[in-house]
C-alpha cells in the first residue's frame, strides 16, 4: 500500500479539499481536480461538531477511515490528514459569523451551521496555507459563504468550484445516502428530476411551479425549494443572469440538498 506524506512535510504550493470524511466518488473528483491544479494535495478529514445543531445527527454521521484513506490515495491525494480536535481548537473558539445569509434558506433549518462551517474553514485554511481550495457545488450556499470568507480573510486563497457529482439516478451524492432506505432512496429521485424540468423553463414563474413538484413526493418533506440569484443568493426576479433552483428537505430522516442551474441563466427575460 502506498503512504502518503504527512502535513509538515508538504511541499508548496499545495490544492486542499476539506472534508468530513466517509469518502464517495463526489469527493474523489474534488481530489481529481486538486491534482490537475497541483502536484501537493492536502485531504483532511475532520467531523466538526460546531456545524450540528443535532447531537444525534453527529454521533449517526458516518465514519469510514481506512475506505478514506483508499479513496483518497486512489484519487491523487498527497496528503490525508485527520486532525484531533485541539488541533482545530487548541483554545477558546472564536466562531466567525455568517451574517444575514447566514440564517436564510439552509440557515432558517440549521441554526448556526454556516456559522460553524466558516470557523472551522477558516481554521483548516491558517494551518493547512493551501493556494487552491476545492469546494463542491451542491451545498451551493456554503461554497458561496466560503467565497466571501476568503475574500475578505484569505485573498491568497483561490477558491475552486467543482460540479455536483450524481449517481446513475440523478441523486446528488452525499454521505449521507446510505442512511436512507430503498425505498427512500428511490423517492429521493424526484429532487434532481425536479430540477432538470425547472431547467428547461425559460421563465421563472413556469420553473418555479416546475420545482414545486418535489412535493407530490409523499416520502419527502420539503424544508424550501426556491429560485435564487447566483450573484446575490436574493430570489431571483426577471433581472438575475444566474439562476440556480435550490432544494432541501427530508426522506427517512435524513436531509437532502441539490441545486442545479437554471437554463434561463444563460439569457436575460
Amino acid at each position: 500500500m502506498k503512504e502518503m506524506k504527512v502535513l509538515t512535510d508538504l511541499d508548496r504550493p499545495c490544492a486542499f479539499v476539506p472534508t468530513m470524511g466517509a469518502l464517495h466518488a463526489g469527493h474523489q473528483s474534488l481530489i481529481q481536480r486538486a491534482r490537475e491544479i497541483c502536484d501537493e494535495v492536502v485531504v483532511s478529514v475532520f467531523i466538526n461538531p460546531l456545524q450540528f445543531e443535532d447531537e444525534e445527527d453527529l454521533a449517526k454521521y458516518p465514519r469510514t477511515p481506512e475506505r478514506d484513506f483508499e479513496l483518497a490515495r486512489e484519487a491523487g491525494a498527497t496528503v490525508l490528514w485527520r486532525p484531533e480536535y485541539e488541533t482545530i481548537y487548541p483554545t477558546e473558539i472564536t466562531r466567525l459569523s455568517a451574517g444575514a445569509l447566514g440564517t436564510k434558506f439552509e440557515g432558517v433549518h440549521r441554526p448556526g451551521h454556516f456559522d460553524g462551517v466558516l470557523t472551522v474553514v477558516n481554521r483548516l485554511f491558517e494551518i493547512v496555507k493551501p493556494r487552491f481550495a476545492i469546494f463542491g457545488e451542491k451545498d451551493f450556499q456554503q461554497l458561496f459563504l466560503i467565497n466571501q470568507m476568503a475574500t475578505q480573510l484569505h485573498p491568497e486563497i483561490e477558491i475552486v468550484p467543482a460540479p455536483t457529482i450524481r449517481e446513475s439516478t440523478g441523486l446528488a451524492m452525499s454521505s449521507r445516502n446510505v442512511r436512507l432506505s430503498t425505498e427512500g432512496r428511490s423517492a429521493a429521485d424526484v429532487i434532481s428530476a425536479v430540477l432538470r424540468k425547472a431547467a428547461e423553463e425559460e421563465s421563472l414563474d413556469a420553473a418555479q411551479k416546475k420545482l414545486n413538484e418535489v412535493t407530490n413526493e409523499p416520502r419527502f418533506t420539503l424544508d424550501y425549494a426556491e429560485i435564487i440569484d447566483e450573484d446575490t443568493f436574493e430570489i431571483a426576479t426577471n433581472e438575475s443572469l444566474k439562476r440556480r433552483a435550490i432544494v432541501a428537505g427530508w426522506i427517512d430522516g435524513v436531509r437532502l440538498i441539490d441545486n442545479m442551474a437554471m437554463k434561463s441563466a444563460l439569457v436575460r427575460v
